[in-house]
């Protein structure tokens, strides 16, 4: 068993988001993503299906040209896709990604 603190873990930029993946097991893998105020993450393909957990903040999230806003507390499941990430005042985000075998 592991606790992981997710308000106090370091989170690095999006050009080093490798280092975000805090736990791997598997089929699945666990990351930290933090925008700051006008922050955003351009359009990438997603091969395995995703949960996006909001810890903090809000975004908008494109999911193959479909928007929704994501709050604090909100979560977001999709499975392979095409997706983009932005935000206008921040946001803290934990992504599980759920491989196929």
């Amino acid at each position: 068993m592991q606790v992981f603190d997710l308000k106090k873990m370091k989170v690095y930029p999006y050009e080093d988001r490798y280092k975000n993946i805090f736990y791997q097991a598997g089929e699945f893998k666990t990351i930290l993503v933090e925008l700051p105020p006008g922050g955003e993450i351009p359009q990438c393909e997603m091969i395995p299906h995703v949960i996006f957990v909001v810890l903090s903040g809000s975004a908008e999230v494109t999911v193959n040209q479909e928007k929704a806003n994501l709050h604090e507390g909100q979560c977001l499941i999709t499975k392979p896709a095409i997706l983009s990430m932005k935000t206008e005042k921040g946001a803290r985000i934990m992504g599980i990604q759920v491989f196929r075998s």
